[in-house]
């Protein structure tokens, strides 16, 4: 969990200050893409949760705002026991680092889109050793193989962003 001071989980800005700042300022985010691997490391499954949003059933992966005073580290943790639950067992890295940088634009026509802001998201894959379990918000959590998320279908319950951050996992394992 994460070591930030409690002061600083709650809103540091008023909810103006925030929007205001949200709309001038990109805010840090991180992307988590869920795997699993076999016994020599490679990647036998890729997670996914399944949410309901304002545009209909959509999967979907982990993410979310680095809060002020956190570690990249500790958001990673964070949001995925927010999302995949406490037993998920994230195997995290001794070095953290993004396998990809991604940009959520406040402009509709963007491929990474965020109606609210400008967002810098940090990308990782990280191996769950846990069950994964959703949170509140999501319906399920599924296991696809790499071959099953490679499919153009299922490629199209996800948003264009988080599509676009799954074929570059999918590079970066190997899985073309």
């Amino acid at each position: 969990m994460s070591e930030v001071d409690s002061a600083d989980m709650g809103p540091w800005l008023s909810p103006d200050d925030f929007a205001f700042v949200s709309r001038k300022v990109p805010l840090v985010y991180v992307d988590v893409v869920p795997v699993r691997t076999d016994e020599h490391g490679a990647v036998v499954a890729i997670g996914m949760m399944l949410n309901a949003t304002k545009n209909g059933i959509m999967r979907a992966f982990p993410s979310g705002r680095v809060l002020y005073h956190e570690r990249v580290r500790d958001a990673l943790y964070r949001h995925i026991e927010k999302d995949l639950g406490p037993m998920a067992l994230p195997q995290m890295p001794h070095t953290v680092t993004p396998f990809t940088v991604g940009e959520y634009f406040p402009t509709p026509s963007a491929a990474w889109y965020d109606e609210r802001h400008h967002a810098v998201s940090l990308a990782f894959i990280v191996p769950m050793q846990g069950e994964c379990n959703p949170g509140s918000d999501s319906l399920e959590f599924t296991w696809f193989t790499p071959a099953e998320a490679a499919t153009a279908a299922l490629q199209c319950e996800l948003s264009e962003a988080h599509a676009s951050l799954l074929r570059q996992a999918l590079a970066h394992l190997g899985h073309c």
